[in-house]
């Protein structure tokens, strides 16, 4: 089964950007290069064991700006921000490395990783298995593989390198289909985006319908769309068993008390 055709859609108009710039960066720093990084990266840190623990798992996005709010912080300071959300209770951290619609950058990653000691994923749109050692190379514990923006195939061996690296990637979808796909490749960590990328629009409806048919082997996340600590603990008794929370965090003067409220609140009605 191929990808599904995503013309004219952001997710399209991203995918294109990315190609390009993987094609030219490919040219500049050939695999070889990446996997002498690679074994000078900094070992793996367990990011499908932060999503387990005991209690709720919140993964707390760092991204300067995203195609549908346009900048979100300004100042945008990863270490600082990483810092004070692991204080806060962030089991793990999502990095946007996306340069041209979410300002992101290895840089950032790589700032946030050094200030913290949980396992910090690459979330970008990686189709090639060069981003693979490239995320490696630049200390991310695991990175991020849309099913939507993926052929079966590139799937399988994306998917598959990550784990032989040790990095046990999250597998996002958003319809049954792609879920299907994502366990058809045997995936073990499945994130259920509630934000078409098609639209952009959001709904929680998508992770109610979904949560059902993921394997109890399989570790849940819901994604995008989370603001509240009535959500979290109602997606918690739903089945998930972490949650990435991202764009209400940067919008807020202090993500970092924030994310202690969200965890405080929602822990205390479970």
């Amino acid at each position: 089964m191929s990808a599904p055709s995503n013309a004219g859609t952001i997710l399209d108009r991203i995918l294109e950007s990315r190609r390009a710039e993987v094609e030219h960066r490919k040219k500049v720093l050939p695999t070889t290069a990446l996997k002498y990084g690679v074994a000078a990266a900094s070992p793996v840190r367990d990011f499908a064991g932060a999503l387990t623990r005991p209690g709720l798992n919140v993964m707390a996005e760092l991204k300067p700006a995203s195609p549908s709010r346009g900048v979100l912080r300004e100042p945008f300071e990863p270490a600082g921000l990483a810092q004070s959300l692991e204080a806060a209770g962030a089991a793990a951290l999502s990095v946007l490395t996306e340069p041209e619609f979410f300002r992101g950058s290895l840089k950032n990653l790589r700032d946030a990783r050094k200030s913290v000691q949980i396992p910090v994923l690459r979330k970008d749109f990686i189709f090639d298995p060069w981003q693979v050692w490239e995320s490696r190379a630049n200390d991310a514990d695991s990175f991020l593989l849309i099913v939507s923006a993926l052929s079966d195939a590139q799937l399988k061996e994306l998917l598959g390198l990550g784990q032989e690296l040790g990095m046990e990637p999250l597998v996002e979808v958003h319809t049954r289909e792609e879920l299907d796909r994502a366990l058809s490749a045997e995936a073990r960590i499945i994130g259920v985006n509630n934000r078409n990328l098609k639209t952009l629009e959001v709904s929680a409806d998508t992770s109610y319908a979904l949560v059902g048919a993921i394997p109890e082997e399989c570790i849940a996340v819901s994604e995008s769309g989370i603001s509240t600590n009535e959500e979290l603990a109602k997606l918690r008794a739903a089945g998930f068993d972490a949650f990435l929370v991202g764009t209400r965090l940067m919008l807020s003067d202090n993500p970092a008390a924030l994310l202690a409220e969200l965890l405080g609140a929602a822990a205390r009605k479970d």
